[in-house]
């Protein structure tokens, strides 16, 4: 890592926020006492804005450029987290049980920080080829995804901690967060990028980005992908702390056994990911890291604990670099269209948004188990598309 790309690294860290929405299912099901699919509702809020606003972002991107887009997502996440904090949501624990309003009220400000995030993903993903050295986008963007990782984890580590240390509630994330984007700000608004244009691309528009979507199959399958696997990655960040609740009997530490089990091995699947695409081509890459996520959630459903909890760990790994691969490897392969790719792909994290409530609903009419049936199709397909880039 450059000392002088520090600060979009840094906002990669402060978009990992947006992944709160995953540990936060299981706090916000418990502290409201409200079913599965309601409280899945908090990741459809996080993860709408990626399907409502990406594309136009692309577009608008094309024409304020990247670092101007980067720090507007880093400002509407800013509101977003000081939002809940006006409305008392700062960490002090109050009983939330019959608080109806509070709860759409901490939608809304999901629903910002995950307008934010969507900004922070158009920018940060193709901002990363500005600044990365040539050859070595596919590493960079897998070494500045581990460290979105290790934001992501703050949503896992953070609530337990504070609660066991100080007695604070989960709500003080918001003026944690809130803290670390303001830094963010200040630093990327200091910072001088570069921005690479292709001499083949022509302007970037909502019809373009349309037109390359449904007129070129290999990008509409590669848009399918990221769709699926966000949905996969936010089903299994919300659904495993459930079940080891409520199928193996680990409620107090249930987010921390959480977070060993599945975000660290892939932040640790990441940073080795970013050092093995430096000697492995990205397209075999993707083949091994979907195997091990399908063999994961296989060994999962089996539903014996040392299985299960193995299985976590193993998905966690084949996890970590599903994203950067896709994104990387679409990329490189029609870098004229950096900016319609960029909208379209972040566009398909709306697949958080869908997926969850859908496991959610199989969860509630059968059992949490079953549930991780959904994630698994999910994974079948992205299998599929590793295979197909491999022969091409």
């Amino acid at each position: 890592m450059k000392a002088k790309n520090f600060p979009i690294f840094l906002a990669f860290f402060a978009m990992g926020f947006g992944d709160v929405v995953g540990p936060l299912v299981g706090l916000v099901k418990d502290s409201f006492a409200i079913s599965n699919f309601m409280a899945q509702l908090v990741t459809f809020s996080g993860f709408i804005m990626f399907g409502l606003l990406s594309v136009p972002l692309g577009v608008y991107q094309d024409k304020k450029g990247k670092k101007f887009i980067l720090m507007l997502g880093l400002s509407i996440a800013l509101i977003g987290l000081i939002l809940p904090m006006v409305n008392g949501m700062y960490g002090v624990k109050t009983d939330l049980s019959d608080s109806g309003t509070t709860f759409y009220f901490l939608l809304i400000s999901i629903l910002l920080l995950g307008a934010g995030a969507t900004t922070l993903q158009v920018a940060g993903n193709p901002i990363m080829r500005d600044v990365s050295d040539e050859g070595k986008f596919s590493s960079n963007l897998s070494l500045a995804q581990s460290i979105k990782a290790i934001g992501s984890s703050m949503g896992f580590l953070v609530p337990p901690f504070v609660l066991i240390q100080f007695g604070l509630d989960w709500s003080v994330l918001f003026p944690i967060f809130a803290f670390v984007i303001a830094v963010t700000l200040v630093s990327v608004g200091m910072l001088k990028v570069i921005e690479k244009k292709d001499q083949d691309s022509s302007p970037a528009s909502f019809a373009s980005s349309i037109k390359l979507l449904f007129n070129n199959s290999y990008v509409l399958m590669m848009v399918l992908g990221i769709f699926l696997y966000v949905g996969a990655e936010v089903s299994m960040s919300s659904g495993v702390p459930i079940l080891l609740k409520e199928s193996f009997g680990m409620e107090r530490f249930g987010l921390t056994v959480s977070w060993a089990l599945f975000f660290l091995p892939i932040l640790i699947g990441r940073f080795a990911g970013s050092a093995i695409l430096r000697i492995l081509e990205a397209k075999k890459f993707l083949v091994i890291t979907s195997v091990l996520s399908i063999a994961g959630v296989l060994l999962l459903l089996l539903g014996n604990e040392f299985f299960a909890l193995s299985g976590v760990v193993l998905t966690g790994l084949g996890f970590a670099n599903i994203f950067p691969l896709i994104f990387s490897i679409t990329v490189d392969k029609i870098p004229a269209k950096t900016n319609e790719l960029s909208g379209l792909m972040v566009t398909a994290i709306v697949g958080g948004a869908i997926i969850p409530p859908i496991m959610g609903l199989v969860a509630d009419n059968t059992s949490t188990l079953i549930g991780f049936v959904v994630p698994l199709s999910a994974l079948i397909y992205i299998g599929w598309v590793a295979l197909i880039n491999l022969r091409k």
